[in-house]
């Protein structure tokens, strides 16, 4: 990160003022752990001293802008809730006792903050960079800061510091699949909330599926009527052949939507629709079957998890819903990406359909594969000539890559690798390492999930620029994005449980340009758990639990190894059946079991047990 060359004057004056500066090596002293901000600064100093914040202190910003004026008002609606009292705006120069924000002509996104005894002053480029550093602030003061209600004998205080901060990233995303499972408004609200913390700035909203169509579009209103339902969802897993009987459905308006979008922009969060094509689209043609190939008498929402072989069929009756659909949505979404799907397009149909093997051989095309080569081009030319891009799954590499088109990569790193030696432009989302529907702990004591495990760690270390790039290559690589697919999260609670802490670990990827350090990761993330505690976010403890693997040896003996995420914790364990404690032993290495044994295991800090107790059995 470039130093803040460009530093308002009276930050310069604030950084002479009567807090003194620490030597470098300050930064690693005990004191850096009163700060335990996620995703992790570029730059941090600390210093000695705090600054408070109390009734009489101001706030003063140099361009009373009403975007400015908003983002103080988001400083003032958490102090009113927690701390009882919200500041005067100045519309002069307070001379201590305030925070200043201070345009200092910063590159998007940034900010500079200097943390004194008298005074907090941000340096920001624009309203993003600003916002950063709020939620920057909110992370330094305690965590009572994010309570719903006030807090009474809490020192509302603010170690003094230097931060100079910028995002590694400019894509920063975090993905819901709202299709599978339907969640409302104020869920989704909430979920962008979260997502703002981090300094998460795309959410990719999966809008379109085989098993239900969540949004209005008013030139086709059986999308809403007819394709927001399934009569009836799969139990379990889709292999099962249980289901609960029940009709499903859910759907936004574009009121809704208008107003989903306008709260997100106010949170500096772009929403990317995603529209479907040409697979996962049997709700969209069970409401016009003429958007089908025409094999099959009939045509329903589907009812369990997987792929089906229904996609649209490439004639002009599509090619027009398609583009009438989109137009609706360039009316609600003002983002300049919009994303296409493209994945999992069974060619099963087209390979029977008369229509589809005429237009191959009309166009000169070898198979369907450059068939739906040519179909995504398509799309693609319209959405370009209406002024956006898209995005799409790896699969859209298949018989070719549409020329502008930017790719999602999630089978792997191999497609997203291919894209950006083309200098075509890469999020990375592999599923083995950033999909949160995966399981995050041990499978037999977890809920149903799609896959995995995939733990927090695994999340964390991943480096999402592979090494066989060049570094004009890595230019192509823009961001990261964790995934939320709910075929096993019908509620937000369960949501939440599947994306967080996980997301912590894939926000600081995405922003911070240190290099990765999983024991400060660890620490800061154990403070910030009480900051989701008062946002009510159900997170998965798993943190604080043993994570027990059984690692097959011979067929009567198994070699066991443990592990727990919780810094400074021992994990202690048991063979015989009885509950482990503090005097239990204490794991060091790898172990042998036997059939008859059953490992019991406790994670133990201080003295006192702090998770869970997690068994495993041969």
């Amino acid at each position: 990160m470039r130093k803040f060359y460009i530093i308002s004057l009276f930050s310069l004056l604030a950084a002479l003022a009567s807090c003194s500066r620490t030597s470098e090596q300050s930064v690693v002293s005990d004191r850096t752990a009163q700060v335990n901000v996620i995703p992790q600064p570029h730059h941090l100093q600390m210093a000695e001293g705090a600054f408070r914040i109390a009734r009489d202190t101001k706030i003063f910003i140099d361009v009373q802008s009403d975007e400015m004026l908003r983002i103080a008002g988001f400083l003032n609606e958490r102090l009113s809730s927690a701390a009882g009292f919200s500041l005067e705006i100045s519309g002069t120069m307070p001379e201590s006792d305030a925070i200043y924000f201070m345009n200092a002509g910063l590159p998007a996104e940034s900010y500079g903050m200097n943390v004194t005894p008298d005074r907090i002053v941000i340096d920001y480029g624009d309203g993003a960079g600003a916002f950063y550093a709020l939620q920057t602030l909110f992370q330094l003061l305690p965590p009572e800061i994010f309570a719903g209600s006030r807090q009474k004998g809490i020192r509302w205080e603010v170690p003094c510091l230097s931060i100079e901060d910028e995002p590694r990233f400019a894509y920063r995303g975090m993905h819901l699949d709202v299709c599978l499972h339907f969640f409302d408004i104020d869920f989704l609200k909430k979920y962008i909330d979260i997502m703002a913390l981090h300094k998460v700035n795309r959410f990719h909203w999966h809008l379109t599926e085989d098993q239900g169509w969540r949004l209005e579009i008013r030139k086709y209103p059986l999308l809403t009527e007819k394709g927001q339902w399934r009569k009836e969802t799969v139990v379990g897993s889709l292999k099962s052949g249980i289901y609960d009987g029940t009709p499903y459905g859910g759907y936004y308006s574009q009121e809704q939507v208008k107003d989903l979008v306008r709260y997100a922009a106010e949170r500096y969060v772009t929403i990317i629709p995603e529209i479907e094509l040409p697979g996962h689209a049997l709700a969209a043609i069970s409401c016009y079957p003429e958007l089908s190939c025409g094999l099959e008498d009939h045509y329903e929402t589907a009812t369990k998890w997987g792929v089906f072989k229904q996609v649209y069929c490439p004639k002009e009756t599509t090619f027009e819903f398609l583009e009438d659909v989109f137009d609706e949505v360039f009316e609600l979404f003002p983002s300049e990406v919009v994303h296409i799907g493209g994945d999992e397009c069974p060619k099963a149909s087209w390979k029977e359909c008369p229509h589809c093997q005429s237009l191959i051989r009309k166009l000169g095309l070898k198979d369907e594969y450059e068939l739906q080569s040519w179909f995504v081009t398509r799309m693609e030319k319209y959405i370009n000539s209406k002024g956006r891009q898209i995005i799409g799954w790896d699969e859209i590499l298949q018989g070719g890559l549409a020329p502008n088109a930017k790719v999602m990569s999630w089978l792997g790193e191999e497609g997203g690798i291919r894209a950006a030696q083309q200098h075509h432009e890469v999020v990375m989302a592999p599923h083995q390492k950033y999909y949160l529907d995966y399981w995050q702990g041990d499978p037999d004591s977890e809920p149903l999930a799609m896959g995995g495990p995939t733990t927090l760690r695994t999340m964390y270390d991943y480096e999402p620029v592979p090494e066989i790039l060049t570094p004009e290559q890595s230019r192509y690589i823009i961001g990261v994005e964790g995934c939320v697919w709910t075929e096993y999260m019908d509620s937000p609670e369960r949501v939440e449980y599947m994306a967080w802490p996980r997301m912590c670990a894939i926000a600081e990827t995405g922003w911070t340009r240190a290099g990765k350090d999983w024991d400060s990761f660890a620490r800061r993330l154990e403070t910030h758990f009480g900051r989701l505690d008062y946002l009510d976010v159900g997170y998965c403890d798993a943190f604080f639990e043993p994570y027990i693997v059984c690692h097959e040896d011979t067929r009567y003996s198994k070699v066991v190894t443990m592990s727990v995420d919780a810094p400074g914790a021992e994990i202690h364990y048991t063979l015989d059946g009885s509950e482990p404690g503090p005097d239990s032993p204490v794991y060091a290495k790898p172990f042998v079991i036997n059939r008859s044994q059953t490992v019991k295991a406790v994670a133990v800090r201080d003295g006192r047990p702090i998770g869970d107790i997690k068994t495993k059995q041969f």
